[in-house]
Formats: C-alpha cells, sequence, structure tokens
C-alpha cells in the first residue's frame, strides 16, 4: 500500500481468551474432549434463561416499537429507571441525561479510552480484563498501565503502588476499577474505594468502575457502589445486563456519568462520548426495553439469590480441589464467575511437560510451546492438550505473576468435579516433571 494502514496501537489488540479456541478447535478435530473454562459466557455453560424472561421478550419482539430507532443516548424510560435506581443509594444523584447506552460494554470500554488525548493515560488494576487494558493501550501506542493486585493479601490493590505511580506519571487522568473483578473475582472492601477516590482527588483524576458483575458478589462480602463513595470526584460506572440475566449476545450495556459539571475537562469528555453514539444514531432498542421489565419482575431477586448460591456453592467446590495445592497461591472467589490462580516463585520452568499418549496430540502441543517465553502458557498448552482443559495464562492479563484464570460457570456438577479434578492432577504432574530428566533417564 502507498501508506502504512494500521494504528501503531494495534499490536496491542491480542485476546488470548478467544485466541485459544484456535487450538481447542483443532484438538477437538483429532477426537479430543474439550472442558471450556477460557470465557465468561453462561450460555456457553448451559444456564438456562428463565422462561418468565422469555415471555417477557416475546411480548417486546411483538412490539412494532421495538424494531426502530431509539433515542441516540438510549430508551428514555430505561434511562430514568436506571437514574432512579442509582439515587435510592443515597450517594452520587444523576438523571436520565448522565445515563448512555452502548452495543454491549465492549463497545462502551472502547468509547472510553478512544476519545481521549492520546497523552493521557488511565491506570488499570493487574492482572487486568484484556478489553480494557488492550483498549486503553491501543490508544496511547504504548504499553498499558497498571497498579498491582496482591495475591497475599485477598487480591486486594496494593495502595502505595497505585499511588506512587500516579503521583509520578502526570500523564494519568484517570483510575479504572473492575469490581468485583475480572480476572481475579475480588471484591473491592468500601475502605479500599475510599482511599481510591482520595487519591483521585488529590491529583484530580476521574474514576473508571467497571461494575458489569455488581449483581454476583456472594460468601456473605460487602462492597459499595461508585456512586456511594465518590463524594464530588468525577467518575464514570460502566454497567450491563449480560452476566446477571443470563444475556449476553443481548449486547446491552451503559455508562452512568457522575460529577460531569465539577470539571469542566470532564464534562467535555463526556459530551464527545455522547456525540460519538450520535454518529452511530443509537443503541439496539429490545434489549433496553427488556431492561427495567426484567430487573422489575418479581421473580428477578429470587432468580438473583439462586445464581449467586449456586456460584457460591461452585466457588467452595473448586476451592477443595485447588486451596491445598503446595505449588499454588490461592485465593477462593467472592465476586463474578472467576478464578485466578497464581503459580508460586520458582515452580515453572520451561522444561515441564504434561504425558499425551496420542502422537498427532502431543506434536501439536510441543509445537504450540516450541517458542513461547512465558511458561504459564506452556502450562496452559499443555493442560489443554493432555486433560482438555480450556483456561487462559495469567501472563495475557498484563501481569508478572504466572498462573491462569478460569470460571466457576460449570452447571453440571459432575463436569464440574471431573474439570478441576483434571486441572489439580495437572498442576501436581506438570510442577513435579522435568523433561531434560526424562531424556537423561
Amino acid at each position: 500500500m502507498r501508506q502504512v494502514l494500521l494504528h501503531e496501537g494495534s499490536s496491542q489488540l491480542d485476546y488470548e481468551i478467544r485466541d485459544i479456541v484456535k487450538k481447542a478447535e483443532a484438538l477437538q478435530a483429532l477426537g479430543q474432549r474439550i472442558y471450556w473454562e477460557n470465557i465468561g459466557d453462561p450460555i456457553l455453560k448451559h444456564a438456562v434463561v428463565p422462561a418468565w424472561i422469555k415471555e417477557i421478550l416475546t411480548a417486546l419482539v411483538n412490539e412494532n416499537s421495538t424494531y426502530g430507532y431509539c433515542h441516540s443516548k438510549g430508551v428514555l424510560e430505561t434511562r430514568q429507571y436506571l437514574a432512579q435506581k442509582n439515587n435510592k443509594k443515597n450517594g452520587v444523584q444523576i438523571t436520565a441525561d448522565d445515563v448512555l447506552f452502548f452495543n454491549g460494554l465492549g463497545d462502551a470500554i472502547g468509547k472510553l479510552y478512544q476519545f481521549l488525548n492520546p497523552y493521557s493515560r488511565v491506570i488499570g488494576p493487574s492482572p487486568a480484563y484484556s478489553t480494557h487494558s488492550a483498549l486503553e493501550a491501543a490508544h496511547s501506542n504504548k504499553e498499558p498501565l497498571t497498579y498491582n493486585l496482591d495475591p497475599e493479601n485477598n487480591w486486594y490493590p496494593d495502595l502505595d503502588d497505585l499511588r506512587l505511580k500516579v503521583k509520578y506519571n502526570p500523564n494519568i487522568v484517570g483510575i479504572l476499577i473492575i469490581n468485583p473483578d475480572n480476572p481475579t473475582g475480588m471484591v473491592y472492601p468500601e475502605e479500599y474505594l475510599v482511599k481510591i477516590v482520595e487519591i483521585a482527588k488529590e491529583f484530580n483524576l476521574f474514576i473508571a468502575s467497571d461494575e458489569i458483575y455488581t449483581n454476583i458478589i456472594y460468601n456473605d462480602t460487602k462492597t459499595k457502589a461508585l456512586s456511594e463513595v465518590l463524594g464530588d470526584v468525577p467518575g464514570i460506572a460502566l454497567k450491563g445486563i449480560s452476566k446477571d440475566c443470563p444475556w449476553p449476545g443481548s449486547r446491552c450495556g451503559w455508562m452512568e456519568f457522575y460529577n460531569r459539571e465539577a470539571d469542566e475537562e470532564f464534562n467535555k469528555y463526556c459530551a464527545t462520548l455522547e456525540n460519538a453514539k450520535m454518529v452511530e444514531v443509537c443503541s439496539t432498542t429490545l434489549p433496553q426495553k427488556a431492561l427495567p421489565l426484567i430487573q422489575e419482575h418479581p421473580n428477578y431477586q429470587e432468580y438473583l439469590a439462586q445464581r449467586r448460591n449456586e456460584i457460591a456453592e461452585r466457588s467452595e467446590i473448586i476451592s477443595q480441589y485447588l486451596k491445598d495445592l503446595p505449588y499454588v497461591t490461592f485465593n477462593k472467589t467472592n465476586g463474578a464467575f472467576y478464578n485466578t490462580i497464581v503459580f508460586k516463585d520458582g515452580v515453572l520452568n520451561n522444561n515441564q511437560a504434561l504425558q499425551i499418549d496420542n502422537p498427532e496430540v502431543k506434536a501439536l502441543a510441543e509445537s504450540w510451546v516450541e517458542r513461547i517465553g512465558e511458561p504459564d502458557k506452556r502450562f496452559v498448552y499443555y493442560l489443554l492438550a493432555a486433560k482438555g482443559v480450556c483456561v487462559v495464562p495469567l501472563s495475557s492479563f498484563q501481569s508478572e505473576l504466572r498462573g491462569f484464570r478460569i470460571t466457576l460457570l460449570e452447571e453440571n456438577k459432575e463436569v464440574l468435579h471431573e474439570t478441576f479434578s483434571k486441572i489439580a492432577d495437572a498442576i501436581n504432574e506438570f510442577c513435579t516433571s522435568d523433561i531434560n530428566e526424562e531424556v537423561a533417564v
């Protein structure tokens, strides 16, 4: 071509959560059964959408209005509903004009970073959720900026690390929170949220809080929404219906703007996000209309409680298999439906493997690990080839720690036990193996 086509930041758009599917599909073609633990799709793991939700959607399909454009910001009645719901928390008060809909939270996350000045950075947690870290880095043509979550302290954020990075990098304009967190399953305690708000206030930053899993908190864990602790600091909450309904295919997410009038630059930023949606015309109408009907249905709270209890039970089952392994650091999940397992220092090296009897599968696995530098990827690829369990390496979440992420979505208890028995066995076998020793014998 006469000019370079790609934006320099395009190299950051790597998404191992889905990339590993290609490897799993290659194994399926060889007859390998796959246990999918790579992505947070409840439907993939056989979650059943309740009949009463389907009845709501059926009725909406028969309404002509659901086939047309809605307001550029989103359906007015739904935005009013969400504003009222927020305001009942007695924190920052908003109106329908402070709510902006997108085609899924991924769309919202992309816009969050797209219109920032390229030199302006948002620092987020590490391990990082790939959509946030990749899109923030892509907009700036730099590596992602992160603050550490500490696996030795329940995955809570290292506030000293955060404050020092903010203090000595004047390009940082915002702090990202994911609460509950993906990929760790950690839930931010209120006192940590308050201290992060204090840092933002001290350095004149805004806070973005991804609260897509806000309705999936369990094991008697408590937290606060951003609007409840924010005070007069500018902020944006990112929310959606894909995880708790469950309806990931709805592609229905939204932003809530807090204290936008408190800072002129922040207000301009929010207005630009609104203008960007106007250029697109609007987001999909039907799921927006469904949202208040679902959340105000008499069965909704009971349904949520049941889902939380089921996920909490799975967190206990997974703990039984992984908590006492000497090679990993394990924290039980309290929110969302993920867990991140970290290998202890010195446990992994590039001479470890799992036994694979099928020569075709073994050759495939060896080709995958031949040139990789991250030993947790080596474990993940061997786990996939030897046991059929598809997880995501922690090195793909912008972390210097080495481990992997799993989900807590398997509906079939027999399969759940089978999956995590395989993972536990694989950890023990892998961490005590050394292919150089095998060759020497």
